[in-house]
């Protein structure tokens, strides 16, 4: 009980009241966050300059929207600094040291095991992420010359395609080779068939059916949000939702008829099926076995909307030729190798905020010394303490606990692995879609009922067969892309 919240706010009900009051301004300071780019007259929000960040290639206006949402953090150092004071005062009160170790021990371990063991999760895929960065930092010199990537220092950031460099697909064009085809993109076979939003949600909810799961409820279709109301304002951030802990199960998403919302609605369908399976729990065990568990269900079924799956279903005739692989593989992996350290440093910033090894007078510093160390990557121009840069990433002024996304972009590939295994795969992982696979479906229903009732090692072995995470599935996916990266580039003095 003591670990169910995120945030434990003191006894004392003026310093709770001003807990709460100090994450709601942090929360509004950011969603109003707006920038007018170099050369406009109106000023846009974040999804606006995410897409100059996609999209543009022009180093002026890539730098100009990247320095221009960063300046959201700078008013709201104040309020963070007293945020932490207080959260660590609740924490404490319930016997932590900090709030940082409250965090980490909701995994079944002692804090100090389980940041270690996120370390060694890292050090298995670092190689990985060496060979990557120091590729596309190639490529990038030589798309915006060595002036501007020079090929001993870290990447800037706004020439990665994301604002917090988190991941790098919007790059592909720039990255691939010439011999690479473009990316596989469904969205022309949707929007030929006419496909609409609650046929997008079908699509997906037979996906699971295929695995011997039971449909929906009549409820869900009734209650979920799939498109953009057009009567008020909305947060159309994908979400899924347990409304009453039983059955009541929705999504609320603003479904675009697109590849990416595509894939996106079946990793947001897994969230529901599980929140389903462990409805038959104690309350208190209705959650998954840790947090990344319910990230990384969602992101394993995704890795299975496979071309072969489209055709499988019907969607698409054809599927890329496997001599195309290679380019589907680093399209993926510039979404889901390079986000791993960023998933990693997010906490491991706040990890020594909260206990006090970064003081409020090198908050910024630090955050870029990190950057630097996991990511190889560096502002575009240098940045002060009179800067804020983590506040310019959501999860920090929401108090939202980060690692979970680290830990599932590592679960998932150990889960398909096992799933693929167990449907009988054969060839690559990369191509395996586990579809109409029983003994997967199996494997799935029984880590999903446990919920949070057990440890988290024997959910996992309930799916895989291991009771350790493991990066080994994440290494086997990608295997091929290794080895091409490394015949490519050395890697030279990419992050440390």
């Amino acid at each position: 009980m003591r670990l169910t919240l995120p945030l434990i706010a003191p006894s004392d009900p003026r310093e709770s009241e001003e807990l709460t009051r100090l994450v709601a301004t942090m929360q509004g300071t950011y969603s109003k966050g707006r920038h007018t780019p170099a050369g406009s007259a109106e000023s846009v929000d974040l999804q606006a300059l995410s897409r100059i960040l996609a999209e543009s290639r022009d180093p002026s206006a890539l730098e100009d929207a990247w320095s221009g949402w960063h300046r959201v953090g700078r008013s709201m150092r104040t309020d963070f600094v007293r945020y932490v004071e207080l959260a660590n005062r609740g924490s404490r009160e319930l016997g932590f040291a900090d709030t940082g170790e409250m965090w980490r021990s909701k995994y079944d371990m002692p804090p100090d095991t389980f940041a270690r063991e996120v370390e060694r999760l890292w050090q298995e895929v670092r190689p990985l992420y060496r060979s990557l960065h120091a590729y596309v930092r190639s490529r990038l010199a030589a798309v915006y010359g060595p002036d501007e990537v020079p090929s001993d220092r870290p990447i800037p950031a706004h020439f990665l395609g994301n604002m917090w460099a988190q991941s790098w697909e919007s790059i592909y064009p720039l990255v691939a080779p010439p011999e690479f085809s473009a990316r596989f993109d469904l969205t022309p076979a949707l929007v030929a068939r006419g496909t609409s939003p609650e046929q997008m949600v079908k699509f997906a909810e037979s996906f699971f059916v295929s695995l011997g799961l039971p449909t929906l409820p009549a409820s869900f279709w009734e209650r979920s949000m799939l498109v953009r109301p057009r009567d008020r304002e909305v947060v159309c951030h994908a979400s899924a939702w347990d409304i009453d802990f039983v059955d009541d199960l929705r999504i609320k998403m603003c479904i675009e008829i697109t590849g990416d919302d595509f894939t996106t609605v079946h990793h947001e369908l897994g969230h529901n099926f599980y929140q389903r399976a462990y409805a038959r729990q104690p309350f208190l065990f209705r959650d998954s076995a840790h947090d990344g568990f319910h990230e990384a269900l969602g992101d394993t079924i995704a890795l299975s909307v496979t071309p072969e799956y489209l055709r499988e279903i019907g969607l698409v005739a054809e599927v890329p030729d496997p001599s195309q692989d290679l380019g589907l593989l680093l399209y993926r992996a510039l979404e889901k190798v390079a986000f791993l350290p960023f998933g990693l440093l997010v906490d491991r910033w706040r990890w020594d905020v909260f206990s006090g090894a970064i003081p409020p007078s090198e908050y910024n510093r630090t955050w870029w010394e990190l950057k630097e160390r996991y990511q190889g990557v560096a502002p575009p121009s240098p940045r002060d303490e009179g800067e804020f840069d983590p506040a310019a990433k959501y999860h920090v002024p929401s108090n939202v606990p980060y690692m979970r996304y680290f830990l599932a972009a590592i679960l998932q590939f150990q889960f398909h692995r096992a799933l693929a295994r167990a449907a009988g795969a054969t060839g690559p992982l990369h191509r395996f879609s586990i579809y109409g696979s029983r003994e997967a479906g199996r494997r799935i229903q029984a880590m999903m009922e446990m919920g949070s009732s057990r440890e988290w090692p024997d959910a996992l072995e309930a799916l895989t067969g291991e009771r350790r995470m493991d990066a080994g599935g994440l290494l086997d996916y990608f295997a091929p892309l290794q080895r091409w990266l490394d015949a490519q580039t050395r890697t030279g003095s990419a992050p440390s």
